[in-house]
């Protein structure tokens, strides 16, 4: 069987020990699919775990508590070797249940809830050495009547899984499909960053790329955009106008782009470096800082364009990076709810079971 293929096998008790989540049987997995040195890479706050169990700790514990009937749902699986001959695997989804317990002070909402995750996994000798993956917190704060920043520009929605029901990718692993998928997002990256250096949207060549009717489905914060044209108006043109030097440090961050079949992903912590220069992007004053950003992203590719794209950017850690402690102002929002404390905005233990 072809390492892919193989590796997606592997994975396989894991997710559905989080399908029919229970402790017990999600641990025996971790540990027959970790290896005892795992570097483990999380969205802010929840930081850096290294092992099996801090993983556990850092994660999966405190969410089954705000979820007693945490289910993960995956809509992608797939896996590919990077140009580099690394092994990665890659899940997209969301962690759903009844959200009955605040998670990160962010207070329940006692209905079922959803969270958006992008999860990498590399593996080496049949063991994941490393994750990168993020989970879109403020989604579950937008839930909760809870997000304390700008609204989003794009459309926000239960993003869904991929329009044609094939993202959990079945092998045999095809690999001259799945290098031209790869291939075709490395050109279009490619293409995107000659904008605004070299010229106006027209060197972008975005209509050779993308599909007319592509779906982006951005972050919860940014929002998913529709076609090329809400792409450009509800994320690209403010981010540009924020950050007009993006994609001129690509020799200081590593990405891991890999393609199976349909698909195409990238992972890298972080993959991209910018200043935040100017005004425009999320309603943030200019400050002049160059910040460090994790995106990890799905690609689909129709009749040789891209018709879906799925996109998760850490905006918490964004900003950390500037000064800004979204969680802190989140938990003034706090004060004045139910089974809060008044003085700091922290749940009062034992409220919400």
């Amino acid at each position: 069987m072809d390492l892919p293929t193989h590796h997606k096998g592997l994975m396989a008790p894991f997710r559905a020990a989080l399908y029919d989540y229970d402790e017990g049987a999600f641990r025996h997995a971790m540990q027959a699919l970790f290896h005892e040195d795992l570097s483990a890479h999380f969205a802010h706050p929840l930081g850096l775990a290294k092992g099996v169990d801090a993983t556990f700790n850092q994660t999966i514990a405190p969410l089954s508590r705000a979820f007693p009937d945490l289910e993960r749902r995956d809509t992608i699986v797939m896996a590919g070797p990077t140009p580099e001959g690394q092994q990665w695997v890659g899940c997209g989804g969301y962690y759903t249940g009844t959200f009955e317990v605040p998670y990160l002070d962010i207070p329940p909402t006692g209905h079922m809830a959803a969270m958006r995750f992008h999860e990498f996994y590399r593996f080496e000798n049949d063991k994941v050495v490393e994750i990168q993956a993020l989970w879109d917190i403020p989604e579950l704060m937008m839930q909760a009547s809870a997000w304390p920043m700008s609204p989003s520009l794009g459309r926000e929605w239960h993003v869904p899984g991929p329009a044609t029901q094939d993202g959990l990718v079945q092998g045999p692993y095809d690999d001259t499909i799945s290098r031209r998928s790869c291939q075709h997002i490395i050109d279009m990256l490619t293409a995107m960053k000659r904008h605004p250096s070299e010229g106006g949207p027209e060197v972008m060549e975005m209509e050779r790329y993308w599909h007319p009717k592509m779906s982006w489905y951005g972050p919860s914060g940014i929002g998913t955009g529709r076609g090329i044209e809400g792409f450009r108006k509800w994320h690209q043109i403010p981010f540009l106008a924020g950050m007009p030097d993006r994609g001129q440090y690509v020799g200081d961050i590593t990405y891991h782009f890999f393609g199976d079949a349909n698909y195409a992903a990238v992972t890298g912590w972080p993959n991209m470096i910018q200043t935040l220069s100017d005004g425009g992007w999320l309603g943030i004053a200019p400050v002049d800082k160059r910040i460090t950003m994790r995106s990890l992203d799905f690609w689909r590719l129709e009749n040789g364009r891209i018709r879906e794209n799925w996109v998760l950017v850490d905006l918490l850690d964004m900003y950390d990076q500037i000064g800004v402690d979204v969680l802190a102002r989140m938990r003034e929002f706090n004060k004045a709810k139910q089974g809060f404390d008044p003085e700091t905005g922290r749940a009062v233990e034992g409220t919400y079971r």
